[in-house]
């Protein structure tokens, strides 16, 4: 059976999953992106070297389509939602990857629902690399059992059905956030702060001792080098996070500030190329410490 597939957003997964797709044998894949009117944007970009076809509006690319990957930034994804409702078949599957808060998941599900198309929840539980497709993902929804034999299909080796309910599996992925992109937002303001002082090799001794068996010198700049490159969309990610707490009526003071930090680390996005731990470090310090200088004699 031909399954035709839209990426219905054409960012880092979007992009990822395209050789995943064809791979399996889609024939009819499509995207569409917001950034598509731009001819020099990066997704535009991505399309022409991918030769993926192109929508040259939303109707277009999800007309026929018998899966649609809604993989658009987190403050998106609702409004992605809404762009197709009434265009596509009641056969058809909504698969929403996106990192987003499980109240935000349990709308778009409505929204979906309530056009006769049926929504499956998907958190994608590590990066989009270097596994792709076959990254570990937990689906959710009414629909996810049914889901799972053309997902498999497809390419999606690490899924699982996690649960009926909407918005368990987003739970899972925020929460595990909290934890990960607050990692990177704590190394990245510890060891510039202990570059700052000359001490960043024995917090990072001070580290291993504490949790042995990690490469902390490699984490750290892995983990860092993350936060500059993707850090516009981490911090939309942690915004919500920080909304996940709040759903549950907690205080996301951890999940906030660490949306304050990634937002900070995107604007240093060129410093991540730099191979050696402490030479990213003094990149991004140099330049922090000079604009913040600069802020100060303005006043």
């Amino acid at each position: 059976m031909t399954t035709r597939v839209c990426l219905l957003g054409f960012g880092e997964v979007g992009q990822a999953l395209v050789a995943d797709f064809r791979a399996a044998g889609v024939t009819e894949l499509t995207a569409y992106d917001v950034l598509f009117g731009d001819s020099n944007s990066a997704p535009s970009r991505a399309a022409v070297a991918s030769n993926v076809r192109v929508g040259k509006d939303v109707k277009e690319a999800v007309a026929e389509a018998d899966l649609i990957v809604c993989a658009v930034t987190a403050a998106q994804d609702l409004a992605a939602a809404r762009s197709v409702v009434g265009l596509l078949k009641p056969s058809s599957y909504f698969l929403d990857v996106n990192s987003v808060s499980p109240g935000v998941k349990q709308r778009a599900a409505s929204i979906i629902e309530a056009g006769g198309t049926r929504y499956v929840e998907a958190a994608i539980m590590s990066p989009i690399a270097p596994k792709g497709i076959a990254s570990p993902m937990l689906f959710g929804g009414p629909h996810a059992a049914e889901f799972l034999s053309t997902a498999r299909r497809l390419g999606f080796a690490g899924a699982e059905v996690f649960s009926e309910q909407v918005g368990k599996a987003s739970a899972a992925k925020m929460c595990r956030s909290v934890m990960i992109k607050g990692m990177e937002a704590l190394l990245a303001e510890s060891l510039l702060a202990a570059r700052h002082y000359g001490v960043e090799n024995t917090v990072l001794d001070s580290l291993r001792n504490l949790f042995p068996g990690e490469n902390w010198p490699v984490l750290a700049r892995y983990m860092i080098s993350r936060s500059l490159i993707h850090g516009r969309r981490r911090a939309e990610e942690m915004r919500e996070v920080a909304q996940t707490v709040a759903e549950v009526g907690l205080e996301p003071h951890m999940s906030a500030a660490s949306a304050q930090r990634q937002d900070w680390a995107a604007a240093f996005r060129e410093t991540a190329t730099i191979q050696e731990l402490e030479a990213m470090l003094d990149a991004v310090l140099l330049r922090a410490q000079s604009e913040t200088k600069t802020e100060k004699a303005s006043c």
